[in-house]
């Protein structure tokens, strides 16, 4: 009787347990049940490394899990598929156009040293890229603003200089090119990198101090630091711009005074100021601090799920795994009676077990996810089948109640282990073997088939002998028709 109150004590503090982690720790919902956007990404090859395998696809995916966590997106999932995909969820993100922008680029940062004797030159392509960004500032604003005919001339000239073919249809686009044109020949006026972001250690933001802008922060390794002070060495007072390069475009350009004529900029820090806003500094922030991605990668696909089309695959969630216990608690009350009440009771219990495991680990529950928990509910109901057919047997054979019930718990044993093995061995092999989805069906079907044993030969034969103390229920009536039993039974 001691042990039997043990168990029953044990059973209702786990229940008490598993409510209190229900309340303390919401379940995590995947993509198709809380809306947000999927990203499919490709690793293209690129120089001497022509095939993707497994090692380069680790080293992209460490490097987008941490931009992933920079942009601060809960719950994220990236996951591989096949030999060169990677799939990112961003459960709550409708809009996936600035994740797609952080996470798709390279984010290669040089510094460059501007060549000998081109300052005049530089100086002049400045000059017009700030005329450019002025001019198309205020088309922005006004759409019906034109060039005068001097202007026009003006535009032609220059595109004639730079080589362009005027071949736009529009002077937006004109003037679209011609600034693409001048920043490459801005670019192409400065030496080879000197040294890349390999040696930056953290990257952050700040506003000016002028407060007209934000600007990025670097913070380089001692022989970042060492590179740095020796480029800057090398141009302090010679009128030469110190350029910084993301992913093959100059971002900021900046001059390097003669007091750093003697050592050059040392501390191993310095910032990037380019008119930045605060979300473009932050953005440059999260790519940086992430590091540059060993290899490009291309965005194949964009797919959103809407917040509302979530809400409604919960909704019908919800009433699939409600309904499926209804019909299934019906049944067994129907067909084995008292002991089919223990099995409603028991099963309420697993459900409530499976989603406190859930919240813990934590498993982010997606359709298929949901589909394995349901399925794995009618595991639970095919042990204590099993168990309650050997009890009905027993007393057909005209043993006693009591006898009966532990004889079926002891025969049925076996049988339900190896049911329960099988499919945990299939369970291992879709979670091991498959990817995405499959794996989420796996984990939610694997944890519910452990706790349906648990559910089944713990917490049902706890509650069948615990109702067999009073005397009123010891009925084998209560289990089996009147016209089953022998006349002998008892």
């Amino acid at each position: 009787m001691a042990r039997q109150q043990g168990w029953f004590a044990l059973i209702l503090a786990l229940a008490i347990a598993a409510a209190s982690v229900l309340s303390s720790f919401p379940l995590q919902l995947g993509l198709d049940l809380r809306g947000g956007s999927q990203l499919t990404l490709e690793v293209q090859p690129a120089g001497e490394i022509t095939i993707i395998g497994a090692e380069q696809m680790e080293a992209v995916k460490a490097v987008l899990d941490r931009r992933v966590n920079g942009l601060g997106v809960a719950e994220s999932t990236l996951q591989t598929v096949g030999d060169d995909q990677l799939v990112l969820q961003l459960p709550g993100v409708t809009d996936p156009t600035r994740a797609a922008d952080v996470l798709g680029s390279t984010a290669l940062l040089e510094f460059r040293a501007q060549q000998a004797e081109t300052q005049e030159e530089v100086q002049n392509l400045r000059q017009l890229r700030a005329q450019l960004l002025s001019v198309l500032a205020t088309r922005t604003e006004d759409e019906e603003t034109e060039l005068d005919a001097e202007e026009q001339e003006e535009l032609a000239r220059r595109q004639q200089e730079l080589g362009l073919d005027g071949t736009a249809t529009s002077e937006t686009e004109q003037l679209q090119q011609l600034l693409a044109r001048t920043n490459q020949e801005i670019l192409n006026r400065f030496e080879p990198t000197a040294f890349t972001g390999k040696q930056l250690i953290s990257a952050g933001r700040q506003q000016q101090q002028n407060g007209s802008g934000w600007e990025v922060t670097l913070n380089f390794n001692a022989e970042g630091g060492e590179k740095f002070a020796e480029l800057t060495q090398s141009i302090a007072g010679t009128g030469r711009l110190l350029g910084i390069v993301l992913d093959g475009e100059l971002i900021s350009e900046a001059s390097v005074g003669p007091q750093y004529k003697a050592a050059g900029i040392s501390g191993g820090t310095a910032s990037i100021s380019g008119n930045f806003t605060a979300e473009d500094a932050r953005d440059l922030e999260v790519q940086l601090r992430g590091g540059s991605l060993p290899l490009p990668v291309e965005i194949l696909e964009v797919r959103t799920i809407g917040p509302s089309l979530g809400a409604e695959n919960v909704r019908r969630s919800l009433i699939a795994a409600l309904s499926g216990l209804v019909l299934v608690g019906i049944f067994m009350l129907l067909i084995y009676r008292l002991a089919g009440a223990v099995a409603v009771i028991a099963l309420s219990l697993y459900a409530l077990f499976n989603l406190a495991v859930y919240a813990l680990i934590p498993v982010t529950l997606t359709l298929p996810g949901i589909a394995g928990f349901i399925l794995s509910i009618g595991m639970a109901v095919d042990a204590n089948v099993l168990i309650f057919e050997r009890i009905k047997d027993e007393l057909r054979r005209g043993n006693t109640l009591i006898r009966s019930i532990e004889t079926g718990f002891s025969e049925a044993f076996s049988s339900i282990v190896d049911g329960h093995l099988t499919t945990l061995i299939s369970c291992a092999a879709l979670f091991f073997l498959g990817t995405g989805l499959v794996k989420g069906f796996a984990a939610t079907l694997g944890i519910g088939v452990l706790l349906s044993l648990f559910t089944a030969l713990t917490c049902t034969r706890t509650l069948l002998r615990f109702l067999m103390s009073y005397q009123g229920l010891r009925r084998p009536t209560n289990f089996l028709p009147a016209r089953q039993l022998p006349s002998t039974a008892s």
